[in-house]
């Protein structure tokens, strides 16, 4: 069973150069389109994950319900930092030898803070191709030692990991008025804290946004409707207990995102769905039935 956060590479895009305006983005992951110098950027998500396809015995189903919060800020035209808080309710129903028991807990998770830089930009007129790396550190601000009647609850059901954890990657956007293309590499290098390791991570995502409204642009500034459809792939190493590794944990998921986007001026709401697509994973890890995030993205200036 894979600990079940927020992702913490969510989707921005705000004015900068050839806009002055919110504008599509992926709904899973990052963009490479830039925060410009002084703006601020702020994201209210929310999560609800669904998983009962159990392969062992005991009946498992798990629900994650939470929202997260997301601040950017432009430092320069090139550079933006980005922090992520999430708070999380996870709950776990399963079969024991003394019946069925559910065990849980709730609370803020770890903080994600990366710096996104512009690499490479190549502007023409109304489209532009970025490629911006990533950069961070998830701290452990969760709790990491909740405990029920049971005892102390598992690793993956704590709200925090107690590990200090490395994230970075690669994110390429190419927008035009019609429509935009991203895609990311991501990783995540976890550290062993309470003799658990979580296991690496690594992420493929590629996006579209496509303008469904209106069909054709005219004059002034209106707003859209975008059509957006993502292919998410993750791949998760075995987690470790006490040094050894956990057969049943870890393997790869491929999620298709269907979704939607209202895209304003200075605000943005989005929702979309990931339904699992392949999921081979390593022994009894449990499998997802359905990710839904739904949001909305404001953009300041300072």
């Amino acid at each position: 069973m894979a600990r079940a956060t927020l992702s913490a590479f969510v989707g921005f895009v705000t004015a900068a150069g050839l806009w002055n305006c919110v504008e599509a983005a992926p709904i899973t992951f990052n963009t490479a389109l830039p925060v410009a110098q002084g703006e601020l950027t702020l994201r209210e998500l929310g999560l609800y994950r669904r998983a009962t396809d159990d392969p062992s015995t005991a009946d498992r189903e798990l629900t994650v319900t939470g929202s997260g919060t997301v601040l950017g800020y432009g430092v320069t035209g090139d550079l933006a930092l980005f922090g992520l808080l999430p708070y999380l309710d996870k709950e776990l129903e399963l079969d024991t030898p003394s019946g069925r028991v559910t065990r849980g807990t709730s609370g803020v998770g770890d903080l994600t803070v990366f710096a996104r830089y512009t690499a490479v930009r190549r502007d023409r007129r109304a489209r532009t191709f970025r490629i911006a790396p990533f950069a961070g550190i998830e701290a452990p601000t969760g709790d990491d030692d909740e405990r029920d009647a049971l005892g102390r609850v598992p690793q993956p059901l704590q709200p925090g990991s107690g590990s200090w954890d490395a994230v970075g990657g690669v994110v390429a956007t190419y927008f035009t008025p019609r429509f935009q293309l991203d895609g990311q590499i991501a990783y995540q290098a976890n550290q062993e804290a309470n003799d658990f390791e979580l296991g690496d991570t690594v992420h493929i995502d590629a996006a579209l946004q496509y303008r469904l409204l209106p069909r054709e642009l005219g004059g002034g500034l209106p707003d859209f409707l975008y059509g957006v459809m993502e292919i998410n792939l993750v791949w998760r190493d075995e987690n470790r207990i006490d040094g050894r590794a956990d057969r049943d944990s870890g393997g790869t998921q491929v999620f298709v995102t269907p979704g939607l986007q209202y895209v304003s001026r200075r605000w943005v709401a989005e929702a979309a769905a990931q339904v699992p697509i392949v999921q081979d994973l390593n022994g009894d890890a449990l499998e997802d039935d359905v990710i839904v995030r739904a949001g909305v993205r404001f953009n300041f200036g300072l």
